[in-house]
């Protein structure tokens, strides 16, 4: 797994995809190459990013390796299982990072989610107005950076004046999973990528739209 890490931290696709595709071989599930690999991986770039010790290029070339290694372990062609509903995904407006909102849309997609993915730095009208118009079941929430908390609170009163009071919150990323859900005003705070899928499972078994 730490061969892993430092494959993707040096941005070598090849290499990060190969030793994956090998963990998975030896038994290991997706989950845990996910949660011990990519997402650590992902822990180690964030704090370095917190301490202003990176560079635009390694944020690329490591996102890019995530990416392939994505790829991999959820092939395009992988059958999909019966829909289960819509989620819609987004990093508000002022965030511009995505690999992590990438990676939830990656495994919702294969769990047979329709996932619509309303991008980065979007703003949250457009998200509000999206989850009616797709008649999502849940709208979850990506942030890397602390200053789009304000507007993630906000997501609930939103939806209720909308008359979406059904739909379920969720969140997560680096600064977002640092704050409650009740303090965030939402019905779920993520701490990993395969956390959203458990939660969904619980919120909404056999929903169908």
């Amino acid at each position: 797994m730490r061969r892993l890490v430092m494959a993707l931290l040096d941005g070598d696709q090849a290499e990060a995809v190969g030793v994956a595709l090998a963990l998975r071989a030896a038994g290991i599930d997706n989950g845990r190459i996910i949660a011990d690999g990519i997402e650590a991986a992902m822990g180690h770039l964030n704090a370095k990013c917190t301490l202003q010790q990176f560079n635009l290029l390694e944020i690329m070339l490591c996102g890019r390796a995530v990416t392939a290694v994505m790829k991999a372990l959820f092939p395009a062609e992988a059958p999909l299982a019966p829909t289960q509903g819509t989620v819609v995904l987004a990093a508000l407006e002022g965030d511009v990072h995505d690999l992590g909102k990438n990676i939830v849309r990656m495994i919702l997609t294969v769990e047979g989610y329709r996932v619509v993915d309303c991008g980065k730095d979007c703003l949250l009208d457009h998200v509000i107005e999206t989850v009616g118009r797709e008649d999502a079941i849940m709208v979850g929430i990506s942030g890397l950076i602390s200053t789009v908390v304000p507007q993630v609170r906000r997501v609930r009163g939103m939806l209720d004046t909308a008359g979406l009071s059904a739909v379920q919150v969720m969140t997560g990323g680096a600064a977002l999973k640092q704050v409650s859900a009740a303090s965030l005003n939402v019905d779920f705070v993520a701490q990993t990528a395969f956390d959203g899928l458990h939660y969904l499972r619980a919120a909404a078994p056999g929903v169908g739209r």
